[in-house]
């Protein structure tokens, strides 16, 4: 399984079209990883890292988010989080971690991005049995059938927010980059 993930994974790097420089430079580092020794996909990979899966949810109308209120950063953030052994790939992952922490179960992909929509590569400081590592953040679009969510897991709340007003909320660059290019999606 962990040669067809990587293979998986590859190909949608090699498709994806990053936004700018700093993105460019977050899908070479991720296909670095999946050149280098060990399994890039465990969580127990952590020189320099391991490959993360994250979504972002439209609503039926295009026109909103669905954010977490992530329990660990105290920050409004997109669904997602580590590979587990289970997925089958990293769009499985993704689709998985929404399913745990928004309660959407067998969430479509948007048609508006069918591949990769964003890379992010950041810094976890070390915590508890856990160094210092990077998360390799392989970001998907879906498109939910309707409103209808329940926060769970890592989420201490949920909620839909509005393209325009995510700017205002306690997020990150990483977000807004996203955000913008779901944005230009949406005018193409």
């Amino acid at each position: 399984m962990m040669t067809n993930r990587r293979q998986h994974l590859r190909t949608l790097l090699q498709d994806h079209r990053p936004a700018d420089a700093l993105e460019r430079a977050h899908r070479d580092a991720t296909l670095a990883l999946l050149d280098g020794p060990g399994d890039p996909f465990s969580r127990d990979h952590f020189l320099p890292g391991h490959v993360t899966a994250s979504a972002f949810v439209l609503s039926p109308d295009g026109a909103s988010l669905l954010l977490i209120l992530h329990g660990k950063l105290h920050r409004w953030l997109q669904p997602g989080g580590h590979v587990d052994p289970e997925d089958a790939d990293v769009l499985a992952a993704a689709r998985r971690e929404v399913a745990e922490e928004v309660g959407i179960l067998n969430v479509p992909v948007s048609p508006l991005a069918t591949g990769i929509v964003d890379i992010d590569v950041h810094v976890i400081p070390a915590r508890k049995r856990d160094p210092e590592h990077r998360h390799f953040d392989v970001r998907f679009l879906f498109q939910a059938n309707d409103l209808a969510f329940s926060a769970g897991s890592d989420a201490h709340a949920g909620q839909w927010v509005r393209l325009t007003d995510i700017p205002q909320l306690e997020s990150d660059a990483s977000v807004l980059r996203a955000v913008g290019k779901i944005q230009a999606l949406r005018q193409a």
